[in-house]
């Protein structure tokens, strides 16, 4: 996509003050949260599918996850986890500011790997990775014990920092992330698709 065009899709999807507010907090503490592009295209998803149930792996201080809140349905409620509990107090209040309920999410400190074993199978409508790539393909093979059929994936930064079609490009993150696009794109279990916005979105519906 040309970097105009870029662009313009990222500046499509307007921010309020509390998602800028959520991203300047995250400029503070160096985390990269998905672009406004990205916020939105999960917005999309969460609202297409009517999510009431939404795992989300990697809190940051609210930014994807109030664009989550956004799309999921008036009583849906997001269980979100992040081993760094400091910035879950930010996204904490990001998320009340935002207008939702405490009783709209659930916030889980520890780390996505010790965690999702203790979520129910077959009850999310969409799980959302935002992790260290070492841990996709993990939390991919998690969400397919975790969400219905017809849930939806999406893993974030699947793009690797615009190396994954550079077949030079052999370092070991964007070999795990090539090696997880091509299991996702071979599994009878998914139905996925790229979508170049942001750091890079994988979608897989699960069958």
């Amino acid at each position: 996509m040309p970097d105009q065009s870029r662009a313009f899709a990222e500046a499509y999807a307007a921010e309020d003050v509390v998602l800028r507010t959520a991203r300047a907090l995250a400029a503070e503490l160096a985390l990269d949260p998905v672009s406004p592009g990205a916020g939105s295209v999960l917005r999309l998803l969460a609202a297409a599918g009517s999510a009431k149930a939404v795992v989300e792996i990697g809190t940051g201080t609210g930014v994807s996850g109030t664009w989550l809140l956004r799309g999921m349905r008036a009583d849906g409620v997001l269980t979100t986890i992040d081993v760094e509990g400091e910035h879950q107090r930010i996204a904490r209040r990001i998320f009340v500011e935002a207008g939702f309920t405490p009783s709209r999410t659930r916030i889980i400190a520890g780390r996505a790997l010790d965690v999702l074993p203790r979520l129910a199978d077959r009850v999310y409508d969409l799980v959302f990775v935002d992790s260290d790539p070492a841990e996709f393909t993990s939390c991919a093979e998690a969400a397919l014990r975790l969400l219905r059929p017809g849930g939806t994936l999406v893993i974030n930064g699947t793009l690797a920092g615009g190396r994954i079609s550079d077949p030079a490009a052999r370092d070991a993150e964007t070999v795990t992330i090539r090696d997880l696009l091509k299991t996702m794109r071979e599994a009878e279990d998914w139905i996925p698709a790229m979508v170049p916005v942001g750091a890079g979105l994988l979608a897989a519906v699960r069958r």
